[in-house]
């Protein structure tokens, strides 16, 4: 008899982790992990301008003047003015981490792929302005279920089958590191 409760609890807690994983991911994730990896994607062909000019990958202004524009942006679209700025500015930190890894890799290389190169302030940054629009949509459509408990699962899920090496998923985890919000317990 005292095996019972042991077994019943056991059973309880098997109960409750499965129905807490067959909980299905909310339909506004994927999008908005795809265009978070289509912005990173991008960050390679950033890459190549930096390579090719010399110039740094850090640009402060250019990230400053972006996260005022997405404040701008999250006020007209009703959303949380510094949630959104922490999330441009976690694309942001996603997208250096793959030109820093990909500048690393071409320096040890001896050279960087013999790729086109589009022109950064008349094709690239239009792009990733294009992609910060979407972003935001995105989130707004996902931000019902950034507290939800299941959101840390939903989020490794999704993430898992999205990009093609390392590096681009290191980012990609960063890029939506904060997508997910704990709720303290009370």
């Amino acid at each position: 008899m005292p095996r019972f409760p042991t077994v019943l609890t056991g059973t309880l807690l098997f109960l409750a982790a499965a129905t807490a994983q067959a909980v299905e991911q909310p339909q506004a994730l994927k999008p908005l992990l795809e265009t978070m990896n289509e912005r990173l994607n991008i960050g390679d062909l950033v890459a190549l301008t930096k390579w090719d000019s010399g110039k740094p990958v850090q640009d402060s202004p250019r990230e400053a003047q972006v996260i005022a524009n997405a404040r701008t942006l999250a006020s007209e679209r009703k959303l949380d003015p510094e949630d959104v700025a922490q999330l441009i500015a976690a694309q942001m930190e996603a997208n250096k981490l793959v030109q820093y890894g990909l500048l690393a890799q071409w320096r040890t290389d001896g050279a960087a792929p013999d790729t086109p190169r589009p022109d950064l302030s008349q094709q690239i940054r239009p792009r990733l302005d294009e992609l910060q629009s979407r972003l935001l949509q995105q989130y707004a459509e996902f931000a019902p279920y950034r507290r939800d408990p299941n959101c840390p699962t939903w989020l490794a899920k999704a993430r898992s089958d999205l990009t093609l090496d390392t590096l681009h998923a290191l980012a990609l985890t960063r890029a939506s590191g904060e997508l997910c919000v704990r709720t303290p317990a009370s």
